[in-house]
């Protein structure tokens, strides 16, 4: 591989643009209309604009991105985070039209981008997961209310299209579970083309906590450790941590080695993450994420090894240049993510940055895209940067944390800084190993 096309935005988009410059390897950057000043572009050998600002016409626009590798003489096309990342159409067409897809091969998307094909995939490899149905629920309504009597109350009903938390259902007790299962499998039809629902256990105190991988489809895979975000809301984590505190370690291992052994069996090429619900010692799988997460940089911080990098490198065919021996977890990280939107109600915030300063210091990293009068349009997610910090202990980072959080300056836009510099002063969240309802509770919003 010698030139990587990047079919995203934003800081994602400038995180593998870096990588590919350590790698010596050419790079595409395409852009809409809205993104015409984005840092990266400056960076990029070549640009190409796909389209204008609403994303169905340029960044989820497949044809347009492919037509651009081809006048590009590009071999590699990488997906970032969101838009098409976990789109197993696109990384088929990729393959079919001749290019590299930097992520697993398109069937291994469908597989875990379906959750009841994922759990089923995951009870061979003896990675646990949650009581549930053991797949679709019936049309059978009795049928249903026998494996709700089975499971116990409380249940959540999910789409098995779904993510992002969209297309769940708590259910409480019996007589709402049908009327449950209904309209979620409308709402699933409508959103994600797919009516298929499942039901699982609910948890009613849980930790979310994930695994880091890297496998070169080759027999070959890795962990990096894990992470706990835990703070949400809505379903989307604000902040993020590495390695997971007061986690039990024989079943951090344990459950860390079936991660393992599962991208094995899977034959799975590239990063990936297997998302856990952590409660009372133990982990329930509820997701893999076929992709660069956002929050990969608090591993890297922690084990000192490029993700992104490893992960070009397999998806063009390298064999792992690392074997788990040489995983050493040292310190603890933390990762903000700065959005655009307002701190207390939560609405985007568009706008011109008419000044941004970055902090800096030992321990302390800045992925970001922003720049002094750089716009923020409208169109897009509000994720404009993602402020780390290391240290050797916990306590440590979390106290970098609170100074690079009292040094970011971004002027002339709202931003979600006030909220992270409350969390990060937190007494519940400075203990450590709050659950994913905490922040929510702590919002009043739930």
């Amino acid at each position: 591989m010698q030139k990587v096309l990047i079919a995203n935005r934003g800081e994602i988009a400038l995180r593998i643009i870096r990588a590919c410059k350590e790698l010596g390897l050419k790079t595409v950057a395409v852009h809409s209309t809205a993104d015409r000043e984005l840092m990266h572009l400056a960076m990029a050998d070549e640009t190409v604009c796909i389209g204008p600002a609403i994303a169905t016409e340029s960044y989820l626009n497949i044809p347009r991105i492919i037509s651009a590798a081809e006048v590009t003489g590009a071999d590699g096309i990488h997906p970032g985070y969101g838009f098409l990342a976990e789109n197993a159409d696109f990384a088929e067409q990729i393959e079919n039209s001749g290019f590299t897809f930097i992520g697993p091969s398109a069937e291994v998307i469908r597989l875990m981008g379906d959750k009841v094909s994922a759990i089923a995939a995951m009870k061979k490899t003896g990675v646990p997961t949650v009581p549930g149905s053991d797949g679709p629920l019936p049309e059978n309504e009795e049928e249903c209310l026998k494996i709700g009597r089975r499971v116990g109350y409380p249940v959540i009903i999910k789409a098995a299209g779904g993510g992002g938390g969209r297309g769940m259902r708590v259910v409480h007790k019996e007589e709402d579970l049908i009327k449950s299962i209904r309209l979620t499998r409308t709402e699933a039809g409508a959103a994600f083309g797919n009516p298929m629902v499942y039901l699982e256990k609910f948890l009613t105190n849980p930790r979310h906590v994930e695994v880091q991988v890297l496998s070169d489809g080759q027999g070959h895979a890795i962990h990096l450790g894990d992470r706990d975000c835990s703070l949400q809301r809505r379903h989307q984590k604000i902040i993020e941590e590495a390695p997971a505190p007061g986690i039990d370690e024989k079943a951090r291992a344990e459950v860390q080695a079936r991660c393992v052994q599962a991208c094995i069996d899977l034959g799975y090429r590239g990063a990936g993450t297997f998302e856990f619900l952590y409660e009372n010692g133990e982990f329930f799988f509820i997701e893999m994420n076929t992709r660069i997460q956002v929050e990969h940089p608090i591993s890297e911080m922690v084990t000192g090894i490029d993700i992104v990098k490893e992960q070009i490198r397999v998806c063009a065919g390298e064999p792992l240049s690392i074997k788990q021996e040489d995983v050493v977890i040292r310190g603890h990280a933390i990762e903000c993510r700065i959005n655009a939107e307002d701190p207390n109600s939560f609405l985007p915030s568009p706008g011109t940055v008419t000044f941004f300063h970055a902090p800096g210091g030992n321990g302390v990293r800045v992925d970001s895209h922003l720049y002094s009068g750089y716009k923020v349009p409208p169109n897009y997610d509000s994720l404009i940067g993602k402020l780390i910090t290391y240290g050797a202990t916990r306590d440590e980072a979390m106290m970098r944390m609170r100074n690079a959080l009292d040094e970011l300056v971004v002027d002339g836009i709202k931003t979600n800084t006030p909220l992270h510099r409350e969390l990060v002063r937190d007494a519940e969240f400075c203990k450590g190993g709050v659950n994913i309802h905490y922040l929510e509770h702590k919002l009043g919003i739930s």
